[in-house]
């Protein structure tokens, strides 16, 4: 029989981090530190939304770009807290999660062969998502003497003529690095000297523990240049709601709305009549979770150099990412061998690119006491391989 598979398809390998969540649920009594999700329950008022939507029968499709009282609202909310103005009908459009965004704004940007630069160690899709849209992914190594953030110069050492996409992935999954104001008008200078574009991923836009997230989109001469992505998963705990956003100049914007066209036609409904509760009144919401955060960040950042790693300090997001290469062990070693003898999930820095090597993502979305008791067993752990 002829093949049914497609190479391309069948080349991507599955996400490093299945591997450790397959293990961990065939045993008992596992605390896991490696899921990327808040452990708090959606808002109650943004659950009635949303249970309202469906009660009043708010059950049919929405325009392809999304519900516009959505739209006005994000609008409003990207400008008071990140100064950048978009038009809510030509500019912005509602996506199932952020992912989706991702996908799309590759996809409608991208011809054959064009380079796309993905700073590593971060989120697993952007590689997969390039290789998809027919781009040839560009690994740049964050250094972590740099803090895991990118450099002007190695954004500069990367480029060539088929470069045409950076995607900028801060705050970061898996290192919780950000990017300051300085940090992103350097890259800025770059990507305008060089005629470039830039896929600005800011889910953890609101989880920033240093100083206020700045978006690249509002520096001079980058809004033109910018596709924005965000969403409500992270900030306001609906990860299983679905919904994220892109806003973008109108020309990709328009080409992007194209596909979500033809593959999905719409955003789930209730969901983003819950959004809306979300944005216009969850700031308090956002601000107490954050808090509970970044409390938690003290802590396991504190208890891991406590036990003598190496950590430096993440100010974004809700992860730590310490470095475990004394041991003598690869991460997969480490983290395969902590989850057996201790039942404590962590996930390998390679899950996220090849110079993630030697490093563990341990995530702080979970309650103190489980975090005292994981950390408790590792510490445990380290002592026996010491």
């Amino acid at each position: 029989m002829r093949n049914p598979l497609s190479e391309r398809i069948t080349d991507i390998p599955f996400s490093g981090i299945r591997k450790f969540f397959d293990i961990a649920a065939e045993m008992k009594d596992v605390i896991s530190l490696g899921v990327g999700e808040p452990d708090f329950d959606t808002p109650w008022h943004i659950r009635d939304e949303g249970i309202y939507a469906l009660e009043k029968g708010r059950t049919a499709y929405t325009s392809n770009a999304g519900l516009k009282e959505l739209k006005i609202e994000i609008a409003k909310y990207l400008k008071r807290r990140f100064e950048v103005t978009y038009d809510y009908e030509k500019e912005m459009m509602i996506t199932v999660g952020g992912s989706e965004a991702i996908d799309m704004a590759l996809r409608a940007m991208l011809n054959p062969g064009d380079e796309v630069l993905i700073p590593q160690p971060s989120y697993v899709s952007y590689m997969p998502c390039t290789v998809l849209a027919n781009g040839t992914p560009v690994i740049i190594n964050l250094k972590e003497e740099n803090d895991f953030r990118l450099t002007a110069q190695e954004l500069e050492e990367a480029i060539t003529p088929k470069t045409k996409i950076l995607v900028l992935p801060f705050p970061n999954n898996p290192t919780g690095a950000i990017m300051e104001r300085r940090d992103l008008e350097a890259v800025a200078k770059v990507v305008i000297e060089h005629d470039l574009y830039v896929i600005s991923d800011e889910i953890y836009a609101e989880l920033t523990y240093l100083d206020e997230h700045v978006t690249i989109a509002s520096l001079p001469g980058m809004r033109e240049r910018t596709v924005l992505i965000n969403g409500f998963s992270k900030a306001y705990s609906m990860t299983g709601w679905r919904l994220g956003y892109a806003c973008a100049p109108e020309e990709i914007l328009e080409q992007m709305l194209k596909i979500h066209q033809y593959a999905i036609m719409c955003a789930p409904t209730n969901s983003q009549y819950a959004a809306v509760e979300a944005v216009r009144n969850g700031d308090e919401d956002v601000k107490k979770m954050r808090e509970e955060y970044n409390g938690r960040r003290r802590y396991l950042v504190k208890r891991l150099r406590d036990m003598g790693l190496n950590c430096f300090e993440p100010y974004g997001a809700f992860y730590a990412f310490p470095c475990i290469k004394q041991f003598h062990m690869t991460s997969d070693e480490f983290a395969t061998r902590m989850l057996q003898e201790e039942k404590v999930v962590v996930v390998p820095g390679t899950a996220f690119g090849e110079c993630g090597e030697g490093f563990l993502r341990i995530s702080y979305a979970y309650s103190l006491s489980k975090l005292k008791e994981a950390l408790d067993r590792m510490e445990g752990f380290i002592e026996k391989i010491k």
